[in-house]
């Protein structure tokens, strides 16, 4: 995918979930992201990196979008708008970065859902069609997560998507200005299939 397609029209795989749609972002996509962490700011801050002064301009905007269309045509990180199944609506957004090839077959996830649509069950949709796409076309055989401790529903939506509790991690990522530790959660493509021929 060439980078001017990128800027222009982001092309790149749709995943559908219950209740969610997954997609790239794009360009026309700015001011539903924008408002969206602008009222969510206060809701979120806690649980993320310091954000830049400019972090909701059209130009870091745009920055973020040429780093993603890098990212996406080496095959190192899938990031993707979380979307009501319209695709009208933008909840959040997830990534599944720091892909790693070879002996390892694994991947990284994060993700945020704005204030307006907290709690209503779209982070665990979302999840859990990413790990999906992540086992069944991107042929992973592990992912990993982290959150705060104290991130009760970020841990809750871990675990309601199958992730096992494996650990904690002291000072593992600079949360808000501050080390912080994490609890680390992983999840096997062969516990989600397990999970999945149970549920149908």
């Amino acid at each position: 995918m060439a980078l001017l397609d990128w800027m222009t029209d982001a092309t790149g795989p749709v995943v559908e979930g219950r209740g969610v749609v997954l997609r790239p972002p794009r360009i026309g996509d700015y001011a539903a992201w924008a408002d969206l962490r602008e009222s969510s700011r206060d809701y979120l801050q806690p649980w993320e990196p310091a954000w830049p002064d400019d972090d909701l301009t059209r130009a870091a905007y745009r920055r973020r979008l040429t780093v993603y269309a890098r990212e996406m045509e080496l095959g190192n990180a899938w990031p993707f708008f979380v979307l009501d199944p319209t695709g009208r609506t933008l909840y959040g957004a997830i990534t599944l970065s720091n892909i790693r090839r070879g002996v390892a077959e694994t991947g990284t996830l994060g993700y945020w859902i704005g204030r307006p649509y907290a709690g209503e069950g779209h982070g665990t949709a979302a999840v859990k069609a990413m790990s999906r796409h992540a086992f069944r076309q991107l042929k992973l055989h592990r992912l990993e997560a982290s959150c705060l401790p104290s991130n009760a529903p970020s841990r809750r939506v871990l675990e309601k998507s199958g992730f096992r509790l494996e650990g904690e991690a002291r000072a593992y990522l600079k949360i808000n200005g501050a080390w912080a530790d994490h609890l680390l959660f992983g999840l096997l493509s062969e516990d989600a299939e397990r999970a999945e021929q149970r549920s149908s």
